[in-house]
């Protein structure tokens, strides 16, 4: 019986790397704590590794937070040293008051670690020895957080995670997620594989180990077998969610234009579909994923507030606002020094508002960075027969750059009207929030460039004299 169990983990751990190895001969690493699980996968790597002359690493990631982790290195060391096998440590530092919590601190730094240890070796598959049992504590903890398909899905056989490993090359894989913990310990009894215990994997405060310990033995006495059940409803769960992300995809490329969201396409359908729609396209933009509450309650003004609102909802990792029926995105700027009061509701001057703004010379430069405007302004070469300012006339001027004041008129063509600021916003389709970030260029108190509008057209020059036109790039 014993035989079958350790061939069975063996056969197990083959097909699933003989799956997703990323190159011939491509060196693979393994994550070593040194703990049961990662010592059965270092064994099984070796064998796998010497048998098909692929080089194999293994990576342990010493946090700190035990007293006992000294001695876990050099376990990890000593073991990979009896094994011929390349070994590397990497000492991370947890905020052990971090928002998260400490737990998930640890995780992020660990695998961060892992990640970084991986590029620096050329190694473009990690191994991690996360089994059957692992996933069913996963799948039970997000449905005591009410996930939805995608957290019900549990770990995947193999995936890349760039935001966690900060590695976009690198493959995490898990060929033992197939198998339970009693075959792991099966076959590390049967191979005499030395192996340490984190006491941490004990503390109930933690809610993995709470159920790990408290619930999932009720489980079994109850339920013999659960892990695998649930891992089967993982599975179904993960095809659950790729009809869910299709539907997405399809849904959110009928509905952009450009970088923002036709409000009038999410209108025409369900709120179900809206809500998988936006989900999709925060994680598309590498966005923290909201509460279904949340939504419930952003899309609820979105396409309830009256048509001229400007709808300003925030979220954790940007702002989501709404102008002239389309719904953007857009990220939580710093406060640029000088930035004023914007006057955009009566587009007057207002005495006392007034501001000097930052003086400049020009001198040729291709550039000029402007870090309180939170930009950088260009000065392009314009070609023959087109329309520009002259270099020569620039240069003698005393430039100054600022934020609008109100009461500013532009004139872009000899045979266009001057208008104010707030119409060509208007015209060019500007949002309203990013008007208070576009700055001004004058000479002699002559506007000559509104940024996101244009130049003034009594400042262009057709002469054929090396002429310049600006341009302005927010950082």
């Amino acid at each position: 019986m014993k035989k079958q169990q350790t061939a069975t983990v063996a056969d197990i751990f083959t097909r699933a790397l003989d799956a997703c190895t990323p190159e011939p001969g491509g060196a693979i690493g393994i994550a070593l704590s040194g703990g049961l699980d990662s010592s059965a996968l270092l064994h099984l790597a070796h064998a796998w590794a010497q048998a098909q002359g692929v080089p194999l690493h293994a990576f342990h990631v010493h946090h700190g937070l035990s007293p006992n982790a000294d001695a876990w290195l050099a376990h990890c060391e000593q073991l990979c040293a009896s094994m011929e096998v390349p070994f590397e440590a990497r000492h991370v530092t947890v905020e052990k008051n971090a928002k998260t919590g400490l737990e998930e601190a640890a995780r992020k730094r660990r695998y961060a670690a892992l990640g970084e240890l991986c590029a620096v070796h050329g190694v473009r598959l990690l191994l991690t020895g996360h089994h059957q049992d692992d996933q069913a504590e996963t799948v039970l903890l997000q449905l005591l957080r009410g996930s939805g398909t995608a957290g019900l899905s549990g770990m995947d056989g193999a995936n890349s995670a760039p935001e966690l490993l900060a590695n976009p090359d690198l493959v995490m894989a898990r060929p033992l997620l197939p198998v339970s913990r009693k075959q792991l310990e099966a076959y590390v009894a049967k191979h005499a594989i030395a192996h340490i215990h984190d006491e941490s994997n004990d503390d109930p405060r933690f809610a993995r180990n709470a159920l790990r310990h408290q619930v999932m033995p009720v489980l079994a006495q109850a339920f013999p077998g659960f892990q695998e059940r649930f891992a089967r409803s993982a599975q179904h769960a993960q095809s659950a969610q790729r009809l869910l992300t299709e539907l997405a995809t399809q849904d959110l490329a009928a509905s952009l234009d450009g970088d923002c969201l036709d409000l009038s396409k999410l209108r025409a359908l369900s709120s179900d579909r809206c809500y998988n729609l936006l989900r999709h396209w925060f994680g598309t933009r590498n966005l923290r994923m909201p509460s279904t509450a949340w939504l419930v309650e952003m899309l609820a003004q979105l396409l309830e507030a009256r048509a001229d609102a400007q709808l300003l909802v925030t979220h954790p990792d940007c702002h989501v606002r709404r102008y002239r029926d389309r719904l953007y995105l857009t990220p939580k700027l710093a406060e640029l020094a000088g930035m004023r009061e914007k006057i955009d509701r009566d587009d007057v001057y207002i005495p006392g508002l007034e501001k000097s703004g930052q003086e400049f010379q020009w001198q040729g430069e291709a550039n000029i960075a402007f870090p309180a405007y939170g930009g950088v302004l260009f000065f392009d070469a314009v070609e023959e027969g087109g329309q520009g300012i002259d270099v020569a006339w620039l240069q003698a001027q005393s430039l100054t750059i600022d934020f609008r004041q109100g009461g500013e008129r532009l004139k872009l063509a000899l045979n266009r009207p001057t208008k104010s600021l707030k119409y060509h916003y208007q015209a060019f389709d500007v949002p309203a929030w990013e008007r208070e970030r576009l700055p001004l260029v004058c000479a002699a108190q002559q506007l000559l460039f509104a940024a996101g509008i244009g130049h003034d057209c009594h400042c262009l020059s057709l002469l054929d004299r090396p002429r310049v036109a600006l341009r302005w790039a927010s950082c």
